[in-house]
């Protein structure tokens, strides 16, 4: 695209054409898309931008996006190079998670994210739950989701017991408290209604995170890696991450 061309383009259009291009960058680095940001950079009277330095690459990229008025979600992201992020050595603990009819391609991302980082276990999806072939999955998952054990349309009867049902139920003991046996399923209900009559009906066991807020429940991704790391911690053969 000639600087012509670009300047033809409105306001919104160069933004949402450069944050592309400047993705591109960080996602298929080659000589041919850092020239066109370049020279995008020129057209738009920046000063060149060192493609080294994340921080800048980044801050960079979501004024892009924002002078385009793009709506800045997590799998609108950068795929950032993080030092810290190296192969790991810590086995998977030998516990299922079951995504029980879960709908947010967002939300399983964030949940197969947490499973990694805790080097938790299996994820086992129903029939209805975005599955790891979805590209909104693979991004929010912040590119891990070939490093967790995930299978589909996974039948119940296969997992693991006890099969524990994470619930807002006033009945139920406390996440914090609860002694984790060393094998075991935990469930996971839909964003909406949570789990289904047919999962709860199946349950062993049921556990709940004490809030004392106005709100009576969490995110299902954000509720998980609080028992995530709950999970991590008390296990009984428990031992340290490691790399």
């Amino acid at each position: 695209m000639t600087e012509i061309e670009f300047l033809q383009l409105s306001l919104r259009c160069r933004h949402k054409l450069a944050s592309r291009i400047l993705r591109d960058c960080i996602d298929h680095p080659s000589l041919r898309t850092e020239t066109l940001y370049r020279k995008m950079e020129t057209y738009l009277s920046f000063a060149p931008i060192d493609f080294q330095n994340f921080k800048h690459v980044s801050d960079r990229y979501h004024m892009h996006m924002r002078q385009a008025k793009l709506s800045l979600k997590e799998h609108n992201l950068l795929r950032p190079y993080q030092k810290r992020d190296i192969p790991s050595s810590t086995p998977f603990l030998p516990i299922a998670i079951y995504l029980d009819n879960l709908r947010s391609a967002f939300n399983v991302g964030s949940i197969i994210r947490t499973t990694e980082a805790f080097r938790l276990g299996s994820l086992h999806f129903s029939a209805y739950t975005p599955f790891i072939d979805n590209p909104k999955v693979q991004k929010t998952s912040m590119w891990t989701h070939d490093k967790v054990p995930c299978f589909q349309y996974t039948s119940l009867s296969t997992l693991p017991r006890p099969l524990i049902a994470l619930e807002t139920a006033d009945s139920a003991p406390s996440v914090l408290s609860y002694t984790f046996p060393e094998t075991f399923t935990l469930l996971l209900g839909n964003e909406e209604y949570g789990l289904s009559d047919e999962t709860l009906a199946l349950a062993d066991a049921m556990i709940t995170i004490p809030l004392c807020g106005f709100k009576h429940s969490l995110n299902v991704a954000s509720a998980f890696a609080i028992v995530a790391a709950a999970i991590r911690e008390k296990q009984p053969a428990h031992t340290p991450c490691i790399h």
